[in-house]
């Protein structure tokens, strides 16, 4: 099965582009939401977690995001051993959700596919970028959220320049139908590539 990873900073559109490749037929894994899942579910995350960051982790049985990002934002080395608990139980999940598709190709949906190096378990990365103002507008529509706060998520993130240096397919996404129309084309790439 060839993987395609799919990533782009904060608000560049990564959702828009993996709905137009399930539109052809895709399969998509979007890593942050089984995350999410395997921190709410999995009773060996939850209590790591909990070692880590003390009780306050779960509020009712739920992972109490906005306590653990206040700690790992002002602390890297919460945020890294957080990952490490994390990260190899959603690439063993993914690993199983990959055997139950039928598909030419699938893709790995990862915000942070480069910062972690999950690129090297993919064949193939797309990249999809906007400009950085495009960025920040979307976020503060569709989030409760500040500027400041946006920029502190770009800080942790590469450069778009960095990412497409390292990609086969860049999508610029400012307009949606000019979007779909770069994921047509790419999708045809990558059945030509594997065939």
């Amino acid at each position: 099965m060839t993987i395609v990873g799919l990533t782009g900073g904060i608000g560049s559109g990564k959702t828009t582009v993996a709905k137009a490749f399930v539109d052809l037929g895709i399969p998509v894994y979007i890593a942050d939401e089984e995350a999410k899942k395997l921190m709410n579910q999995s009773k060996v995350i939850k209590r790591k977690l909990i070692d880590l960051f003390g009780d306050q982790a779960y509020n009712n049985n739920k992972l109490n995001k906005p306590f653990i990002a206040g700690i790992i934002f002002n602390d890297k080395s919460y945020l890294s051993q957080m990952n490490e608990i994390v990260h190899p139980r959603v690439a063993s999940h993914f690993k199983k959700w990959v055997l139950k598709q039928n598909a030419a190709y699938v893709i790995k949906e990862v915000a942070i596919l480069f910062e972690n190096s999950g690129y090297m378990s993919c064949d193939l990365v797309i990249t999809v970028t906007a400009p950085k103002t495009v960025r920040i507008e979307r976020l503060l529509s569709r989030d409760n959220t500040t500027v400041e706060h946006i920029e502190a998520i770009m800080e942790n993130q590469w450069e778009d320049s960095d990412r497409v240096k390292l990609s086969d397919f860049v999508i610029q996404n400012t307009d949606l139908e000019d979007t779909k129309q770069q994921v047509l084309e790419i999708h045809h790439e990558i059945l030509n590539k594997i065939a």
